[in-house]
Protein backbone atom coordinates (compact mmCIF):
# COMPACT_ATOMS: atom_id res chain seq x y z
CA UNK A 1 0.00 0.00 0.00
CA UNK A 2 0.95 3.65 -0.27
CA UNK A 3 2.13 5.78 2.62
CA UNK A 4 4.10 8.99 3.09
CA UNK A 5 7.31 8.29 5.01
CA UNK A 6 9.84 10.54 6.75
CA UNK A 7 13.15 8.68 6.71
CA UNK A 8 15.08 10.86 9.18
CA UNK A 9 14.16 13.50 11.72
CA UNK A 10 14.96 16.93 10.32
CA UNK A 11 14.04 16.22 6.71
CA UNK A 12 11.45 18.63 5.32
CA UNK A 13 10.01 16.37 2.61
CA UNK A 14 8.06 13.13 2.77
CA UNK A 15 8.47 10.30 0.30
CA UNK A 16 5.29 8.58 -0.90
CA UNK A 17 6.08 4.88 -1.21
CA UNK A 18 3.99 1.94 -2.35
CA UNK A 19 5.86 -0.82 -0.52
CA UNK A 20 4.55 -0.10 2.98
CA UNK A 21 2.56 -2.67 4.97
CA UNK A 22 0.37 -1.93 8.00
CA UNK A 23 1.32 -4.39 10.75
CA UNK A 24 0.25 -5.37 14.25
CA UNK A 25 -3.23 -6.70 13.59
CA UNK A 26 -4.51 -9.13 16.18
CA UNK A 27 -6.67 -9.31 19.32
CA UNK A 28 -7.89 -5.92 20.46
CA UNK A 29 -6.76 -4.25 17.23
CA UNK A 30 -8.57 -2.67 14.28
CA UNK A 31 -7.54 -2.27 10.66
CA UNK A 32 -8.80 0.99 9.12
CA UNK A 33 -8.94 2.13 5.51
CA UNK A 34 -8.06 5.81 5.81
CA UNK A 35 -10.25 8.04 3.65
CA UNK A 36 -9.28 11.54 4.76
CA UNK A 37 -6.68 13.05 7.03
CA UNK A 38 -5.81 16.57 8.04
CA UNK A 39 -2.34 18.01 8.31
CA UNK A 40 -1.75 19.32 11.82
CA UNK A 41 1.19 21.46 12.89
CA UNK A 42 2.17 18.70 15.31
CA UNK A 43 3.10 16.60 12.27
CA UNK A 44 5.59 19.28 11.23
CA UNK A 45 6.86 19.52 14.79
CA UNK A 46 7.53 15.78 14.88
CA UNK A 47 9.28 15.91 11.51
CA UNK A 48 11.55 18.67 12.79
CA UNK A 49 12.31 17.00 16.10
CA UNK A 50 10.35 19.45 18.27
CA UNK A 51 8.07 16.63 19.39
CA UNK A 52 9.80 13.32 20.20
CA UNK A 53 9.05 10.60 17.66
CA UNK A 54 11.14 7.61 16.52
CA UNK A 55 12.00 7.45 12.82
CA UNK A 56 11.45 6.40 10.13
CA UNK A 57 7.78 7.18 10.57
CA UNK A 58 4.53 7.89 8.80
CA UNK A 59 3.16 11.26 9.99
CA UNK A 60 -0.54 11.99 10.40
CA UNK A 61 -2.81 11.60 13.41
CA UNK A 62 -5.93 13.54 12.39
CA UNK A 63 -7.77 10.97 10.29
CA UNK A 64 -11.01 9.18 9.53
CA UNK A 65 -11.99 6.15 7.51
CA UNK A 66 -13.82 2.86 7.56
CA UNK A 67 -13.13 -0.34 9.45
CA UNK A 68 -11.82 -3.19 7.31
CA UNK A 69 -11.22 -5.81 9.97
CA UNK A 70 -11.45 -6.21 13.73
CA UNK A 71 -9.45 -8.48 15.97
CA UNK A 72 -10.66 -10.86 18.63
CA UNK A 73 -12.37 -9.13 21.54
CA UNK A 74 -13.27 -5.95 19.65
CA UNK A 75 -16.97 -5.21 20.10
CA UNK A 76 -17.40 -1.44 19.73
CA UNK A 77 -16.84 -1.40 15.96
CA UNK A 78 -17.32 -3.84 13.11
CA UNK A 79 -16.21 -4.01 9.48
CA UNK A 80 -17.85 -1.27 7.44
CA UNK A 81 -18.22 1.19 10.33
CA UNK A 82 -17.12 4.77 9.82
CA UNK A 83 -14.61 5.88 12.44
CA UNK A 84 -12.48 8.82 13.50
CA UNK A 85 -8.93 8.00 14.57
CA UNK A 86 -8.29 9.01 18.18
CA UNK A 87 -4.55 9.37 18.75
CA UNK A 88 -4.96 9.64 22.54
CA UNK A 89 -7.33 6.86 23.64
CA UNK A 90 -8.20 6.47 27.31
CA UNK A 91 -7.44 3.13 28.94
CA UNK A 92 -10.08 3.67 31.63
CA UNK A 93 -8.00 2.05 34.33
CA UNK A 94 -5.02 4.33 35.10
CA UNK A 95 -5.10 6.94 37.89
CA UNK A 96 -5.72 9.79 35.43
CA UNK A 97 -8.70 8.01 33.88
CA UNK A 98 -10.13 7.15 37.29
CA UNK A 99 -9.94 10.82 38.24
CA UNK A 100 -11.86 11.74 35.11
CA UNK A 101 -8.81 13.32 33.44
CA UNK A 102 -8.81 10.97 30.48
CA UNK A 103 -6.88 13.46 28.32
CA UNK A 104 -3.88 12.76 30.58
CA UNK A 105 -3.94 9.00 30.02
CA UNK A 106 -0.55 7.78 28.80
CA UNK A 107 -1.76 4.58 27.15
CA UNK A 108 -1.84 6.15 23.71
CA UNK A 109 1.69 7.49 24.02
CA UNK A 110 2.96 4.01 24.78
CA UNK A 111 1.82 2.98 21.29
CA UNK A 112 4.23 5.46 19.70
CA UNK A 113 7.16 3.19 20.48
CA UNK A 114 5.71 0.19 18.61
CA UNK A 115 6.08 0.08 14.81
CA UNK A 116 2.78 0.38 12.93
CA UNK A 117 4.24 -0.33 9.51
CA UNK A 118 6.90 -2.35 7.75
CA UNK A 119 8.88 -1.93 4.55
CA UNK A 120 11.35 -4.33 2.92
CA UNK A 121 14.07 -2.30 4.64
CA UNK A 122 12.64 -2.65 8.14
CA UNK A 123 10.13 -1.29 10.62
CA UNK A 124 8.37 2.07 10.28
CA UNK A 125 6.60 3.86 13.13
CA UNK A 126 3.32 5.74 13.02
CA UNK A 127 3.22 9.24 14.49
CA UNK A 128 1.56 9.24 17.91
CA UNK A 129 0.90 5.54 17.51
CA UNK A 130 -1.26 6.09 14.42
CA UNK A 131 0.20 7.34 11.11
CA UNK A 132 -2.75 8.41 8.99
CA UNK A 133 -0.74 9.51 5.93
CA UNK A 134 -1.30 5.98 4.68
CA UNK A 135 -3.99 4.05 2.88
CA UNK A 136 -4.40 1.70 5.84
CA UNK A 137 -3.46 1.76 9.51
CA UNK A 138 -3.73 -0.78 12.33
CA UNK A 139 -4.49 0.69 15.75
CA UNK A 140 -5.76 -0.30 19.18
CA UNK A 141 -9.53 -0.64 19.30
CA UNK A 142 -9.75 2.43 21.53
CA UNK A 143 -8.31 4.54 18.70
CA UNK A 144 -11.21 3.69 16.38
CA UNK A 145 -14.17 5.79 17.48
CA UNK A 146 -17.42 5.19 15.58
CA UNK A 147 -19.14 8.18 14.00
CA UNK A 148 -22.62 8.61 12.50
CA UNK A 149 -23.04 7.99 8.79
CA UNK A 150 -23.97 11.64 8.11
CA UNK A 151 -20.54 12.93 9.16
CA UNK A 152 -18.28 13.22 6.07
CA UNK A 153 -14.81 11.77 6.36
CA UNK A 154 -13.11 15.15 5.92
CA UNK A 155 -15.15 16.71 8.73
CA UNK A 156 -14.55 13.68 10.95
CA UNK A 157 -10.81 13.92 10.37
CA UNK A 158 -10.72 17.48 11.70
CA UNK A 159 -12.64 16.40 14.79
CA UNK A 160 -9.88 13.86 15.42
CA UNK A 161 -7.46 16.56 16.60
CA UNK A 162 -7.51 20.24 15.65
CA UNK A 163 -11.16 21.06 16.21
CA UNK A 164 -11.38 19.06 19.43
CA UNK A 165 -8.22 20.72 20.72
CA UNK A 166 -9.27 24.29 19.94
CA UNK A 167 -12.91 24.04 20.93
CA UNK A 168 -12.02 22.18 24.11
CA UNK A 169 -9.48 24.80 25.13
CA UNK A 170 -12.27 27.39 25.22
CA UNK A 171 -15.14 25.20 26.42
CA UNK A 172 -13.38 22.86 28.85
CA UNK A 173 -10.03 24.29 29.94
CA UNK A 174 -10.80 28.01 30.07
CA UNK A 175 -14.59 27.73 30.44
CA UNK A 176 -14.77 31.22 28.94
CA UNK A 177 -17.19 33.51 30.77
CA UNK A 178 -19.94 35.26 28.81
CA UNK A 179 -19.18 38.92 28.20
CA UNK A 180 -15.43 38.48 28.62
CA UNK A 181 -12.54 39.64 26.45
CA UNK A 182 -10.43 37.05 24.62
CA UNK A 183 -7.27 37.10 22.52
CA UNK A 184 -6.14 34.13 20.43
CA UNK A 185 -2.49 34.12 19.33
CA UNK A 186 -2.07 31.83 16.34
CA UNK A 187 -5.03 31.43 14.00
CA UNK A 188 -4.55 28.20 12.10
CA UNK A 189 -7.10 25.42 12.38
CA UNK A 190 -6.71 25.04 16.14
CA UNK A 191 -6.76 28.78 16.83
CA UNK A 192 -9.84 29.27 14.66
CA UNK A 193 -11.54 26.48 16.60
CA UNK A 194 -10.67 28.24 19.87
CA UNK A 195 -12.24 31.39 18.43
CA UNK A 196 -15.42 29.47 17.62
CA UNK A 197 -15.41 28.05 21.14
CA UNK A 198 -15.06 31.51 22.70
CA UNK A 199 -17.90 32.76 20.53
CA UNK A 200 -20.09 29.85 21.64
CA UNK A 201 -19.40 30.74 25.27
CA UNK A 202 -20.53 34.33 24.69
CA UNK A 203 -17.24 36.25 24.75
CA UNK A 204 -17.93 39.91 24.02
CA UNK A 205 -14.60 40.66 22.33
CA UNK A 206 -12.41 38.14 20.52
CA UNK A 207 -9.15 39.47 19.09
CA UNK A 208 -7.38 37.20 16.61
CA UNK A 209 -3.60 37.63 16.39
CA UNK A 210 -1.65 36.20 13.45
CA UNK A 211 1.13 37.43 11.11
CA UNK A 212 -0.65 36.06 8.02
CA UNK A 213 -3.26 38.41 6.55
CA UNK A 214 -5.41 35.63 5.06
CA UNK A 215 -5.68 33.95 8.46
CA UNK A 216 -6.69 37.22 10.08
CA UNK A 217 -9.42 37.66 7.46
CA UNK A 218 -10.61 34.10 8.05
CA UNK A 219 -10.69 34.65 11.83
CA UNK A 220 -13.21 37.47 11.37
CA UNK A 221 -15.46 35.14 9.40
CA UNK A 222 -15.34 32.54 12.18
CA UNK A 223 -16.31 34.90 14.99
CA UNK A 224 -13.39 37.15 15.89
CA UNK A 225 -14.45 40.75 16.50
CA UNK A 226 -11.01 42.11 15.58
CA UNK A 227 -7.97 40.68 13.83
CA UNK A 228 -4.49 42.14 14.18
CA UNK A 229 -0.88 41.34 13.39
CA UNK A 230 1.44 40.61 16.35
CA UNK A 231 2.81 44.17 16.07
CA UNK A 232 -0.71 45.55 16.43
CA UNK A 233 -1.56 43.59 19.58
CA UNK A 234 -0.55 46.37 22.04
CA UNK A 235 -2.94 48.76 20.31
CA UNK A 236 -5.75 46.20 20.38
CA UNK A 237 -5.10 45.60 24.07
CA UNK A 238 -5.43 49.33 24.73
CA UNK A 239 -8.53 49.69 22.58
CA UNK A 240 -10.42 46.63 23.86
CA UNK A 241 -9.36 46.50 27.51
CA UNK A 242 -8.18 50.02 28.26
CA UNK A 243 -4.67 48.64 28.63
CA UNK A 244 -5.58 46.28 31.47
CA UNK A 245 -5.21 43.09 29.46
CA UNK A 246 -7.57 40.40 28.26
CA UNK A 247 -9.60 38.13 30.49
CA UNK A 248 -8.40 35.12 28.50
CA UNK A 249 -5.45 34.72 26.16
CA UNK A 250 -4.95 31.53 24.16
CA UNK A 251 -1.42 30.70 23.00
CA UNK A 252 -1.80 28.40 19.99
CA UNK A 253 1.73 28.50 18.59
CA UNK A 254 3.82 26.44 21.00
CA UNK A 255 6.75 28.80 21.55
CA UNK A 256 8.02 30.44 24.70
CA UNK A 257 8.19 33.85 23.00
CA UNK A 258 4.47 33.82 22.14
CA UNK A 259 3.60 32.35 25.53
CA UNK A 260 5.43 35.26 27.16
CA UNK A 261 3.50 37.67 24.92
CA UNK A 262 0.29 35.92 25.91
CA UNK A 263 1.17 36.24 29.60
CA UNK A 264 1.96 39.94 29.23
CA UNK A 265 -1.38 40.57 27.50
CA UNK A 266 -3.43 38.72 30.12
CA UNK A 267 -4.94 40.97 32.78
CA UNK A 268 -4.03 40.50 36.43
CA UNK A 269 -6.23 37.70 37.68
CA UNK A 270 -6.92 36.61 34.09
CA UNK A 271 -6.27 33.29 32.40
CA UNK A 272 -3.53 32.23 29.99
CA UNK A 273 -4.38 29.00 28.16
CA UNK A 274 -1.41 27.19 26.60
CA UNK A 275 -2.66 25.17 23.64
CA UNK A 276 0.41 24.97 21.38
CA UNK A 277 2.74 21.98 21.71
CA UNK A 278 6.32 23.21 22.16
CA UNK A 279 9.82 21.82 22.42
CA UNK A 280 11.42 20.21 25.46
CA UNK A 281 14.26 22.75 25.45
CA UNK A 282 12.14 25.88 24.97
CA UNK A 283 11.65 27.44 28.40
CA UNK A 284 9.13 30.08 29.44
CA UNK A 285 10.67 32.51 31.92
CA UNK A 286 8.58 34.13 34.64
CA UNK A 287 9.94 35.81 37.73
CA UNK A 288 8.60 34.73 41.09
CA UNK A 289 7.30 38.18 41.99
CA UNK A 290 5.08 38.56 38.93
CA UNK A 291 3.88 34.99 39.27
CA UNK A 292 2.73 35.79 42.80
CA UNK A 293 1.65 39.41 42.37
CA UNK A 294 -0.30 39.15 39.11
CA UNK A 295 -2.27 36.07 40.16
CA UNK A 296 -2.70 35.04 36.54
CA UNK A 297 -3.88 31.50 36.00
CA UNK A 298 -1.73 29.50 33.56
CA UNK A 299 -3.73 26.56 32.22
CA UNK A 300 -2.19 24.08 29.78
CA UNK A 301 -4.78 22.42 27.56
CA UNK A 302 -4.00 18.89 26.41
CA UNK A 303 -6.22 17.70 23.54
CA UNK A 304 -9.01 20.06 24.58
CA UNK A 305 -8.72 19.38 28.29
CA UNK A 306 -11.67 17.03 28.67
CA UNK A 307 -13.13 13.64 27.89
CA UNK A 308 -12.26 13.13 24.23
CA UNK A 309 -15.21 10.89 23.34
CA UNK A 310 -17.66 13.33 24.88
CA UNK A 311 -15.93 16.16 23.05
CA UNK A 312 -16.35 14.33 19.72
CA UNK A 313 -20.07 13.90 20.39
CA UNK A 314 -20.48 17.54 21.39
CA UNK A 315 -18.64 18.76 18.31
CA UNK A 316 -20.82 16.69 16.00
CA UNK A 317 -23.96 18.01 17.71
CA UNK A 318 -22.77 21.62 17.36
CA UNK A 319 -21.84 21.05 13.71
CA UNK A 320 -25.22 19.49 12.91
CA UNK A 321 -26.99 22.43 14.55
CA UNK A 322 -24.97 24.93 12.52
CA UNK A 323 -23.40 26.43 15.64
CA UNK A 324 -19.86 25.82 14.40
CA UNK A 325 -18.44 25.87 10.88
CA UNK A 326 -16.11 22.99 10.12
CA UNK A 327 -16.25 22.71 6.34
CA UNK A 328 -14.82 26.21 5.86
CA UNK A 329 -11.78 25.24 7.93
CA UNK A 330 -10.68 23.09 4.98
CA UNK A 331 -9.10 25.63 2.66
CA UNK A 332 -7.03 23.21 0.56
CA UNK A 333 -7.39 19.63 -0.64
CA UNK A 334 -4.64 17.41 -2.04
CA UNK A 335 -4.04 13.77 -2.88
CA UNK A 336 -1.54 11.72 -0.89
CA UNK A 337 0.94 12.05 -3.75
CA UNK A 338 0.80 15.83 -3.26
CA UNK A 339 1.54 15.69 0.47
CA UNK A 340 4.59 17.94 0.21
CA UNK A 341 2.41 20.69 -1.24
CA UNK A 342 0.30 20.42 1.91
CA UNK A 343 3.43 20.80 4.04
CA UNK A 344 4.34 23.97 2.18
CA UNK A 345 0.81 25.34 2.60
CA UNK A 346 1.07 24.93 6.36
CA UNK A 347 4.59 26.31 6.63
CA UNK A 348 3.63 29.49 4.78
CA UNK A 349 0.33 29.88 6.62
CA UNK A 350 -1.62 29.68 3.37
CA UNK A 351 -3.91 26.96 4.73
CA UNK A 352 -6.11 26.78 7.80
CA UNK A 353 -6.38 23.05 7.26
CA UNK A 354 -5.38 20.97 4.27
CA UNK A 355 -7.34 17.76 3.78
CA UNK A 356 -5.39 14.89 2.28
CA UNK A 357 -7.85 12.67 0.44
CA UNK A 358 -6.62 9.09 0.36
Amino acid sequence: MRAAVLHEIGQDKLEVLDDVEAVGFGPGRVRIRVRATGLCHSDLSAMGGVLPQPAPFVPGHEGAGEVLEVGEGVTRVKPGDRVVVCWLPACGACPACKRGQTELCLAGFMNAGTPNFRRPGGDVFGFAGTGTFAEEVVVDAGCAVPIPDDVPFDIAALIGCGVTTGLGAALNTADVEAGSSVAVIGCGGVGISAIQGARLKGAAEIVAVDPVASRREAALEFGATKAVSPEELPGAKQLVTGGEGFDYVFEVVGRSATARTAYDNTRRGGTLVVVGAGALDDFLQLNMFELFFDEKRILPSMYGGGDVLRSYERTIALWRAGRIDLSSLITHRVALTEINEALDQMRTGAALRTCIEI
